[in-house]
């Protein structure tokens, strides 16, 4: 459905004189249980595509965030069903605003656009996702957290 470019986790690819493929990943955060899934098909797909000897390294810096997700992965993710994450505050502006309550997030349902959507769980299939359920059509879909 969506590719690791497109989800923003790719940071490079190299060929190293000894032609070893060199791949760099992020985490969509430190424990993200897909890591392990990303390496196997990293390392599936290259040798499938006759490169016999490679390494994938992972990278927590830059850490990645949603702003990494690009266009055409948005789009993606939204024919999918599941809401793209919104804008993501960029912390180079200063520091980060403390409240006692949850900002309020509005966010489109992926199916009819409607914003009068509401939170049923913080967490869904993964931590990166919440469930929602939109007032207006009454459908349940995920929601790609901003990180």
């Amino acid at each position: 459905m969506l590719s690791l470019e497109e989800l923003g986790v790719l940071r490079s690819v190299e060929l190293d004189p000894t032609g070893r493929v060199i791949v760099t990943i992020t985490p969509t955060y430190t424990g993200c249980p897909a890591m392990d899934a990303m390496h196997d098909d990293i390392v599936r797909a290259l040798h499938q595509a006759d490169y016999p000897d490679v390494e994938v390294r992972v990278s927590l810096r830059p850490a990645w965030t949603s702003a990494d997700v690009t266009a055409a992965g948005r789009r993606k993710l939204r024919t999918a069903g599941i809401a793209p994450p919104g804008p993501v505050r960029n912390p180079s502006l200063g520091p980060v605003p403390l409240t006692l309550l949850p900002p309020r997030v509005v966010v489109a349902c992926p199916r009819c656009h409607s914003n009068e959507t509401e939170e049923i769980s913080r967490y869904a299939a993964t931590a990166c996702r919440a469930l929602r359920r939109c007032r207006g059509c009454l459908e349940p879909f995920e929601y790609f957290k901003e990180l």
